[in-house]
Order: C-alpha cells, then sequence, then structure tokens
C-alpha cells in the first residue's frame, strides 16, 4: 500500500475518521477522491508527507477543525476541494494553509465553499496562483474587505465569495480578471458603487452582485459585456437611471433582476429588444412614466416583475404577445384605465397580479377561458360590472377582489350582490332593426377584403416566420424547408408514418430531398419531422428551448438536427415543426421493453450494446453539463428521449425541457422563478424537483442513474412490480452487490455470445464468470450512485463517464472484442 498513487471511494456511505498517519502510509499518493460520504473529524496533518499530491477531494462529508497547514507544502497541489464539511477558521488561526498553497504553481482550483471558515479573507488569496481557475470561498463566515490584490489571479474563471460578511467596497482591480465567466459576491454586506471597471470583463457570463448596500448608479461600462446571460443586482441601494446599454445586450438570456433598488425614470424602448431573456424583475424601484409597448417584443419572457413601482398610464395590450408568459405582476404601481381584453389570449399566463392601481372598467369574461391561470388579484381598484364565474373566478383561494365596490355577480362563494338587469326600450330595438343590417354589410366588406390581403401576406408571413425561427439555429447553416414540402413528405402527416407522439407533439417518417454532405445534388434522405401541437399550453415555449438548446450542441451523441420550420399550414394556422436525422432503430425504451413482434424479430439488446448505450448517454450528459457555456439541463432523460441508429449509436433527443444552467449553487432569484412545476417525467424525475424545484445537473445524473439500472435489470420505475412505495433503486439495492443475478434483465440470457461463451450451463442457475459479473456489479454500482436521494452525494456525470468507459472496455475483452 505504501506504493499507492490514487484512492477514491467517493459518494459512498463511508463515516468514520480517517488514521492519523494516512499520509505516512501513501507517501506517493497523488490523488484522494473521498467526497461524498459520512466521514468525520480532523483532516489529518499527516497528509502533507505526501508530498506528491496534487489532487484532494474531501467534500460534503462532516470534517472539522482547521485545514492542516501542512497542507500548503504540498507544492504540487493543483486541485483542493474541500467544500461542504464543518471547517473552522478565524483570524486566530486556520488560514495558514493559504499562505503556504501560495508556492504551489500548478494550483488550478480551490474549493472551500459551504464551511465555517471566520475571520478577514486573508491577503495570501491575492498571491496565489496566476494560473487559478476557481477560487471558491461562498457560505462561509468571512469578513473584512475583498483583498484589492485580486485582480491577480489573471486566470480566474469563477470567483465566489456569497453569502458571506464581507465589507469595504468592489476593488477596481477586479476588472483585471479578464478571463472571469462567474462573479458572484451576492449576500454580503459590501458597500459603495458598482466599479466601473467590471466592463473589462469580456467574458463574463453570469454576474450576481445582489443582497448587499452598494450605491451609486449603474456604469454604463455593464454595456460592455457582450456575453453576459444573467445579471442579478438585486437587494442593492442603486439610484438613478438604468443604463441604455444594459438594454442592448443580445446576450441577456436568463434573467436581469434589479428589483429592491432606488432606480428611477422611464424604462426606454430598447427594452424590447431583449428577445432572449427569461426573467425581468424590475420590482421595488420608481420606475415612472408607462409601461413601454416594445416589452411585447421580449418573446421569450417567463416572468415579468414590474410591481411596487410608479408606473403611471394604462396596461399596453401588446403584453398579450407574451404568449409563454407565466407570471405577470403590476402590483402597487399608479396603473389607469381597463383591464386589456386581449391579456385572455395570454395561453400560458398562471399568475396575474393588478392589485392596489388605478384600474376602472369591467373584468375581461375572456380571462375564465385561460385554463392555465391559478391566481388572479385584481383588488383595491375602481373596477365594476359582472364577475365571471368560470375558470379562475371559480376558485376562491386564486381570485382576490376586494376593495372593488361596484362588482356584482360571480360564483356564490365570493357573497357579491346581483347584477341588475336593464330593460330595453322600443327605440333600443328600433336602433338594433336598423343598425344590424348595416353592420352585416360592413363586416362581409371587411371578411372580403380581409381576405384577399390575408392571401396576399401569408407567403410573407411564412417567410419572416421561418427566417426569425432558423436565426435561432444560426440559420444559414440550415436548408430552407416549407410547410407543404413536409405535407409532401410525410403524406400529409399520415398515421402510416406516425412514428411517436407526446404531450407536445408527433414525430414522423418522411423522404426529403435535400443536398447530402459532398454533394451538390439533391438527394432523397429519411428524416424525422417532429410537429408541434401549437394548441397544447408550453408548446410553443418546448419549441422554442429545443431550438435554444440545439443551436448551442454539437455532438456524436446528441440527435442531429437537419432543418426547422416555422410557417402556416394549409389551413391558415401557426406551424411549427424540426426536422432530424431519422434513426432506424428507433428508442432505447423500445429496445428495453420489447413488443412480443420485437422479440421474436430479434430485438434484444445484448450485454456488450448496453454497455455501449450506457457510455454514449454519459458522454452526452458529459458534454452538456461539463462542456457547454452555460451547461445545459436536459430534464427529461428517459429511454424513449434516447434514439439508436443504424450502428445502435445512442443519440439523446427531446431538448424540449431543457434548461440553460448559470448559477447551480445560487440561492438567488434565478433558482425560484425559473422552473415550472415538476420537470420531467415520473419515475425519472429527481425527487428534490418536486419541493424545492430548483434545477440542477444534479437532477440529469438522478435520471441517468435509473435509466442505467433500468438498462441492466430490464425493469421501468414505473412498473407494476413496483407497488407499496418500493422503487427501483430500493428494488436494486437490496440486491446489490452479492446477488444480482436475481435482478438482472432475462433477456440477457437470450444473448447467444453471452450465453455459450460467459454464462456456463453445468449448472441449473447459470452463473456469470468473474469478469462480466464484476462488471455488471461495477455498472450498477454508477446507476445507484446517481439516483442517491441527496442531490450532492450523487456521482459527477464526468466521474460516471470515465468509469463507465473502462467498464465497458473491460467486458468487450472479455469477449474478446
Amino acid at each position: 500500500m505504501s506504493s499507492l498513487q490514487e484512492f477514491s471511494i467517493a459518494n459512498n456511505d463511508f463515516h468514520g475518521q480517517l488514521p492519523a498517519d494516512a499520509g505516512a502510509r501513501w507517501p506517493d499518493l497523488r490523488y484522494l477522491f473521498l467526497g461524498g460520504n459520512n466521514l468525520s473529524g480532523p483532516i489529518p496533518a499527516s497528509l502533507a508527507m505526501a508530498s506528491s499530491l496534487q489532487a484532494l477531494s474531501l467534500a460534503s462529508n462532516s470534517f472539522t477543525g482547521h485545514v492542516p497547514p501542512g497542507i500548503g507544502r504540498l507544492t504540487a497541489m493543483e486541485s483542493l476541494e474541500l467544500s461542504n464539511n464543518k471547517l473552522t477558521a478565524s483570524d486566530a488561526g486556520g488560514w495558514e494553509f493559504l499562505e503556504g498553497l501560495t508556492n504551489s504553481s500548478g494550483l488550478v482550483e480551490i474549493y472551500l465553499d459551504g464551511n465555517n471558515l471566520g475571520g478577514a479573507m486573508p491577503g495570501s488569496a491575492a498571491r496565489l496562483s496566476p494560473e487559478l481557475r476557481t477560487l471558491s470561498l461562498g457560505g462561509n463566515r468571512i469578513s473584512g474587505v475583498i483583498p484589492s490584490g485580486i485582480g491577480n489571479l489573471v486566470g480566474l474563471q469563477t470567483l465566489d465569495l456569497s453569502s458571506n460578511l464581507l465589507t469595504g467596497i468592489i476593488p477596481e482591480g477586479i476588472g483585471r480578471l479578464k478571463n472571469l465567466q462567474e462573479l458572484r459576491l451576492q449576500e454580503n454586506k459590501l458597500t459603495g458603487p458598482m466599479p466601473s471597471s467590471i466592463g473589462y470583463l469580456s467574458q463574463l457570463l453570469s454576474l450576481d452582485l445582489s443582497s448587499n448596500s452598494l450605491n451609486g448608479s449603474i456604469p454604463s461600462s455593464i454595456g460592455n459585456l457582450q456575453r453576459l446571460t444573467l445579471i442579478n443586482l438585486s437587494g442593492n441601494k442603486l439610484t438613478g437611471r438604468v443604463p441604455r446599454q444594459l438594454f442592448l445586450l443580445p446576450s441577456l438570456s436568463w434573467a436581469m433582476d434589479l428589483s429592491d433598488n432606488r432606480l428611477d425614470g422611464r424604462l426606454p424602448h430598447e427594452v424590447g429588444q431583449l428577445v432572449q431573456l427569461a426573467i425581468m424583475a424590475l420590482s421595488g424601484n420608481r420606475f415612472s412614466g408607462e409601461v413601454p409597448a416594445e416589452l411585447g417584443s421580449c418573446q421569450s419572457l417567463d416572468f415579468l416583475g414590474l410591481d411596487r413601482n410608479l408606473f403611471t398610464g394604462s396596461i399596453p395590450s401588446s403584453l398579450s404577445r407574451l404568449k409563454g408568459l407565466r407570471k405577470l405582476n403590476l402590483t402597487s404601481n399608479e396603473l389607469t384605465g381597463s383591464i386589456p381584453p386581449e391579456l385572455s389570449q395570454m395561453t400560458g399566463l398562471q399568475e396575474l397580479y393588478l392589485s392596489r392601481n388605478g384600474l376602472s372598467g369591467g373584468i375581461p369574461a375572456g380571462l375564465e377561458n385561460v385554463s392555465s391561470l391559478i391566481e388572479l388579484d385584481v383588488s383595491h381598484n375602481h373596477l365594476e360590472g359582472r364577475v365571471p364565474t368560470l375558470g379562475v373566478f371559480a376558485n376562491t383561494t386564486g381570485f382576490k377582489m376586494t376593495g372593488n365596490g361596484a362588482l356584482c355577480g360571480g360564483a356564490a362563494p365570493l357573497r357579491l350582490p346581483p347584477c341588475r338587469r336593464t330593460k330595453s326600450t322600443r327605440v333600443d330595438h328600433l336602433i338594433l332593426k336598423i343598425a344590424l343590417p348595416i353592420v352585416g354589410f360592413a363586416l362581409c366588406f371587411a371578411m372580403l377584403f380581409a381576405l384577399l390581403r390575408c392571401r396576399r401576406m401569408r407567403r410573407r408571413s411564412r417567410i419572416a416566420s421561418d427566417t426569425t425561427t432558423r436565426s435561432m439555429l444560426n440559420g444559414n447553416n440550415y436548408p430552407r424547408v416549407s410547410y407543404a414540402e413536409l405535407a409532401k413528405a410525410t403524406e400529409d402527416f399520415s398515421n402510416g408514418n406516425l412514428i411517436g407522439a407526446g404531450k407536445y407533439g408527433s414525430v414522423y417518417q418522411g423522404i426529403l430531398p435535400l443536398k447530402t454532405k459532398g454533394s451538390f445534388e439533391l438527394q432523397d434522405v429519411v428524416v424525422a419531422v417532429k410537429v408541434f401541437h401549437l394548441q397544447q399550453i408550453g408548446a410553443s415555449k418546448t419549441f422554442l428551448s429545443e431550438c435554444e438548446a440545439l443551436r448551442r450542441v454539437k455532438h456524436r451523441n446528441l440527435i442531429s438536427i437537419v432543418t426547422c420550420c416555422s410557417s402556416i399550414d394549409a389551413e391558415g394556422n401557426d406551424f411549427r415543426a424540426l426536422v432530424f436525422d431519422f434513426m432506424p432503430n428507433y428508442s432505447l425504451d423500445r429496445w428495453l421493453h420489447p413488443s412480443l413482434l420485437d422479440v421474436t424479430e430479434g430485438r434484444v439488446l445484448s450485454i456488450i450494446q448496453r454497455f455501449n448505450i450506457a457510455v454514449d448517454i454519459a458522454d452526452a450528459l458529459k458534454y452538456l453539463h461539463s462542456c457547454c457555456e452555460p451547461p445545459i439541463i436536459h430534464c427529461d432523460l428517459k429511454p424513449g428521449n434516447v434514439l439508436l441508429g443504424e450502428d445502435m449509436t445512442a443519440c439523446i433527443g427531446d431538448f424540449g425541457l431543457a434548461k440553460l444552467l448559470l448559477d447551480p449553487e445560487s440561492h438567488g432569484f434565478e433558482n425560484t422563478e425559473s422552473t415550472i412545476g415538476i420537470r420531467g417525467t415520473i419515475g425519472y424525475v429527481a425527487p428534490e424537483y418536486g419541493t424545492s424545484g430548483k434545477v440542477s445537473t444534479y437532477g440529469d445524473v438522478y435520471s441517468f442513474g435509473i435509466m442505467l439500472l433500468e438498462i441492466f435489470v430490464g425493469k421501468a420505475p414505473t412498473s407494476d412490480a413496483f407497488r407499496d412505495g418500493l422503487t427501483l433503486p430500493e428494488f436494486v439495492g437490496e440486491a446489490f452487490p452479492d446477488k444480482i443475478e436475481r435482478i438482472l434483465d432475462p433477456a440477457l440470457l437470450l444473448d447467444e455470445e453471452l450465453f455459450s461463451g460467459v454464462v456456463s450451463s453445468s449448472s441449473e442457475e447459470s452463473e456469470l464468470c468473474a469478469t462480466v459479473y464484476d462488471c455488471l456489479v461495477s455498472a450498477i454500482r454508477i446507476g445507484l450512485s446517481c439516483c442517491r436521494k441527496t442531490p450532492c452525494q450523487r456521482m459527477a456525470m464526468s466521474d460516471a463517464a470515465a468509469e463507465l468507459c473502462l467498464i465497458r472496455d473491460a467486458c468487450a475483452r472479455a469477449y474478446g472484442q
């Protein structure tokens, strides 16, 4: 054991203390991975004797005491991960190790977040290696000021000092961190203005300075951050107008949260340029003037918060164009006029808050037809007239209307007075007799004119709509295809060509004439056409989400898009479709749970094929989580969304629920407002999604773990075999590791190669050979580790992919491949 170079027992359930002489036992140790267990006690000071140690990971345990000073003498150290423990430090001591690490020239990352480290932030932090890419000290009790020399760490990509007790100003030198992608200083006690040097951080993706006491104005240099996707400045004391440059950042796609400051002035018309933005929170400021009609152009908005400001004028009807908007809050302003009846066209709206304004007139009856609406608050206005009775109005807890003295009717539990009937007079009847024929003739003429104009405009609309959508996918790289061409390719979307259907769309097989790679002539190509059910609430947003995700990814194990179509169908209705490479072996679900016909046709996966598919899926997820900027979370990983090519290569598809992840550890705004209910499919969705709603890469890891177990056990998590609260992981865990042959998919025994070469039939109960058995045990161990109930205890996707690749290769060697 003295020559041991690498030791890893990460993500298990080990407990107890590390031996005091651990470093003396393993003097040649280079990599020590013990994260994700229940280890406790002090970190052995003897680890300093392992002078070749390059990576030390003790994260997510219960280690106590100080970080041994000798850790700082490990000059070969590249990665130090001690986050989420109970380690302490103070001004009196505990930070000595950091001074020593200034001599580690190859140091790349330091994770100390989620501990009880206190005292002033040592100045030695600014003298660490310029090669350092990550410095994470968030979630401690660190006080004092941010060292002025922090700008010396020119290699930093992530700086996290959030959730501490830091005071003083943000140093101007921070603008020297030209490679910085994430700056997280939220939840401290920082004061002073935002430094204008922030505008030099040209690579910045995420900026979170929320919940401090920053004052002054937002610097106009913020407009230089052309890659910024999230900005959170909420909960400060910022004043003045928001610089127009902020509204001209085309990259802002995740969130802009400026709420609870002292910002004033009118919102500029440029706000309509934020067409990719999902969350806009401007609540609790002093913005005035009218609500800009240009907000209707922000088609990707999921949340719009303008409450607790000084907005005047009427509610712009253009907001009805925000079809994907889930929550609209205009509470506590000075808005007047009537509630636009066009708001009834917002088919995805779930929450509408209009209370404490000066709105008058009636409540639009059409709102009762918005089936998604579950919260409507119109209290403390000057509304009058009949209250509708259906939809949200039938829910006495979801509908609030107090403080409007002239409302009547409504559902019985509201106890409103009945509405009076008005008596018709002879004059009324006479007016009707004269007016109705005139109006009828005018309507017929208008309809004829509109029909002729519509025919002229339809082609323009198709071209404009298709161009907009194709631009989301870097359109010049994709061929143009019309609705008519797709209808012809799929024989008018006939049932005979239908190969799959879901909530938001149907998939058809078709043949399109396309230019193939290396050819300038059109050739018939078999494709899969996914047509979105736009009448279904959420389908349009799913289409946009899938476009957003697909334009960012390119990997051999992710479904390849051929082109898209955003047009009008033969009946004049909106039409959206994505065209993919056709996968002739359909979905993994069809292979894991084949029909009788599939079995008789030989549709059974061999053990090597199962390992290859598992590795393909893991590689794809590793790419999404670790190689995409920002990371992409699939949110609906299951066998039905894994497609198999002609050579059985697995590709992940259906990115309709995918989310971009910018701040996975944040406790800020984006985690509470960016999710809508449980994401994913029952049985595969991570348990924390049903409680916190916080989307993270851990959720995908959980889904992968469930699917990995299903690949080798052959049982879906929703199988009738799991009753009375029993789950697939529990079912597998009961047999792991000594009795897994009892739970393996019986179809594995149909594998001729396995049956004749690896399975011994000398006894009544065949036994797997030692090598293959060990491979299966290792694969199932990874599956169980990935679907632990506690997110932080789950295996990292990069680790799972690497280990599965090694296991697959060992299994292949057993077959002589």
